[in-house]
């Protein structure tokens, strides 16, 4: 099982522990960072969505313009653009760069956030109902050699049909992400890769399972898995520690200028909820697991670390590749310094260790 680092390309200079100085949408820094992570040896590079953010799909076009081999997987939110249009505008930026394009679904577990873009379902299970009738449309735009037919309760399409295909036969690979109960069942029907949060092992396991079993309903291979965490390193274990101190202390500081905080509202999504009990467990979980960031910021995004030197962490990227997990999205609280870091020793570690597991597995089996 061969393994993938995505990383995340923000629209500015910002994060938990950075206030915004420039525009929200900052090209220069856009083109900057998207080179960083492809001479840093990414595999592909996460543009997010939000209800006041910049459009990832244009900021994933210009990423691709200005890269070589770096793909981009645009994250997207079901129920705002039609599903037969995006899969044209996806299929269409697929050709212009050869394949490099991936679709992140994000159903949206906040529905303070979500009505600003006009949504109006508030039941969550409804949502992800939806997002299924979604990915049933979008495949079929990708797919039929003849226009089709598609009568559901969200989407009802008559003689849909695209001239324009993605690149590659197999088409474009889709994320699914969520934690609920109906994000698994969607992600057992339609996902190639179900991406979680930086979980515990423990966590890992019990997710995993269960896309394995809501894809075996579906007659589905198990889909392949990804894990979103945010590495702390240094020449010593002591140094990441007090490294992570120092992060937690900043990002305390600047909460109400950086608006990195625990929604107002007291809202959190499952995932959400799932590293927030984490965090009740203790700051350090398993070998080197830390949700000091999760607990202060209410688990807002991927915000819990791996806190170590690259090769401590690298370790670690092993364990969860034994638990089934072939892709890592990494991405720091200084995104450009970290980004470079990371290709520096983090990620060519970890290939080094997935491949010598992988031998000696040959080896055993054989």
């Amino acid at each position: 099982m061969s393994i993938e680092f995505i990383g995340y390309i923000t629209n500015n200079n910002s994060s938990e522990t950075i206030v915004r100085q420039g525009p929200a949408l900052d090209p220069t820094w856009i083109e900057t960072v998207a080179k960083a992570h492809e001479n840093a040896g990414f595999d592909r590079a996460l543009l997010a969505f939000h209800s006041t953010s910049p459009d990832g799909l244009q900021v994933g076009q210009h990423v691709l313009s200005v890269t070589e081999r770096l793909n981009v997987l645009i994250a997207q939110r079901p129920g705002f653009t039609a599903p037969t249009l995006l899969a044209r505008q996806l299929a269409t930026v697929d050709q212009f760069s050869r394949g490099r394009v991936a679709l992140h679904v994000i159903t949206g577990g906040n529905a303070t956030e979500l009505k600003q873009d006009g949504n109006i379902i508030d039941d969550k299970d409804e949502r992800y109902a939806r997002t299924s009738e979604f990915l049933d449309v979008l495949r079929a735009e990708w797919s039929s050699d003849k226009p089709f037919d598609y009568a559901g309760k969200y989407y009802q399409v008559r003689g849909g049909f695209s001239h324009v295909r993605p690149y590659h036969p197999e088409g474009i690979r889709i994320f699914v992400g969520g934690a609920s109960d109906a994000a698994i069942e969607v992600a057992g029907k339609h996902a190639d890769t179900f991406a979680l949060w930086g979980e515990s092992y423990a966590q890992v396991r019990d997710v995993t399972s269960r896309v394995h079993s809501a894809a075996a309903r579906y007659g589905r291979p198990t889909p392949r898995f990804s894990l979103s965490v945010r590495p702390i390193l240094a020449d010593t274990e002591q140094k990441a520690w007090e490294k992570a101190e120092a992060i937690l202390a900043r990002a305390t500081a600047l909460q109400d200028r950086t608006g990195y905080r625990k929604p107002a509202d007291g809202h959190a999504t499952a995932g959400a909820r799932r590293l927030l009990a984490l965090a009740e467990q203790g700051t350090r979980i398993d070998k080197r697991l830390w949700t000091g960031i999760a607990k202060l910021t209410g688990a807002n995004s991927n915000t819990t670390a791996l806190v170590g030197t690259p090769e401590q962490v690298a370790e670690v990227f092993g364990d969860y590749y034994d638990l089934g997990i072939s892709h890592f999205l990494i991405r720091g609280f200084d995104p450009l310094v970290d980004t470079i870091g990371y290709g520096r020793e983090l990620i060519p570690l970890t290939r080094k260790l997935v491949a010598g597991r992988q031998a000696a597995r040959g080896i055993a089996a054989e």
